[in-house]
């Protein structure tokens, strides 16, 4: 019978020999070989995490590069409405003959918060005559005052403008909603159209939201919707 002996793996043979050979040397070089090991996995982990730490750093840098262009464009884009809007605003009478439909576009992109108080009331056409009559309606007494100041409180209850009772907010829409039942005694007041003025007076003083009130209301027949059925 013939017997056969199993061939060592030599990743084997090395790893006996290296421990035949560590089994030789003696106690203080033991401990140097322990501190070197120890050394060197301290080195192969400090360089993942410095890998690791570049790799995010140059992430967050390409992040940040985007943000930036991101953040230029935008600013530019913004630049550019706004001087717009500023050209349309200071020949208004000129753009509407001219029918510049420039106007329709800027007005779909969204009106600058700067520029949205005069340019709504440029749009419906709001007369400094009604803005006058404001002032005559604050000192009169309209029937309806009751039931507006009964409404108010119930206008964007969660707009802090408004929140406060018989604050600025509320008395200001109080003033507006008097001032138009004054006005258009047919409509006098009607539950919901504080709403129409409370986003008025976000964007205005309360002669020019009273202005364009009238205006979005009988040139652009929203009155129809409030009139006693």
């Amino acid at each position: 019978m013939t017997l056969t002996t199993a061939t060592q793996p030599e990743s084997s043979k090395k790893m006996d020999a290296k421990c035949a050979a560590e089994e030789n040397l003696p106690s203080s070089e033991m401990d140097l070989l322990a501190k070197l090991e120890a050394a060197n996995k301290l080195i192969e982990s400090d360089a993942k995490s410095l890998n690791s730490l570049h790799s995010t750093h140059s992430r967050k840098n390409s992040d940040t590069s985007q943000i930036s262009l991101t953040s230029t464009g935008n600013s530019n884009a913004e630049e550019d409405i706004w001087t717009q809007w500023a050209t349309i605003l200071s020949d208004w009478e000129g753009a509407l003959k001219r029918k510049n439909p420039c106007v329709r576009d800027l007005v779909r992109r969204g009106i600058p918060h700067h520029f949205r108080a005069i340019v709504w009331q440029q749009l419906c056409g709001a007369s400094d005559t009604d803005k006058k009559q404001y002032a005559d309606y604050i000192k009169a007494t309209s029937a309806c005052e009751k039931v507006i100041r009964r409404d108010i409180a119930r206008t964007y209850p969660e707009v802090d403008f408004f929140k406060e009772k018989d604050g600025p907010g509320q008395e200001a829409l109080f003033n507006v909603i008097k001032a138009y039942s004054l006005h258009d005694r047919e409509v006098g007041y009607c539950q919901g159209s504080g709403f129409i003025v409370g986003l008025l007076l976000m964007q205005m003083p309360e002669e020019e939201a009273f202005a364009v009130l009238v205006q979005i209301m009988q040139q652009h027949r929203m009155r129809d919707m409030f009139k006693p059925s």
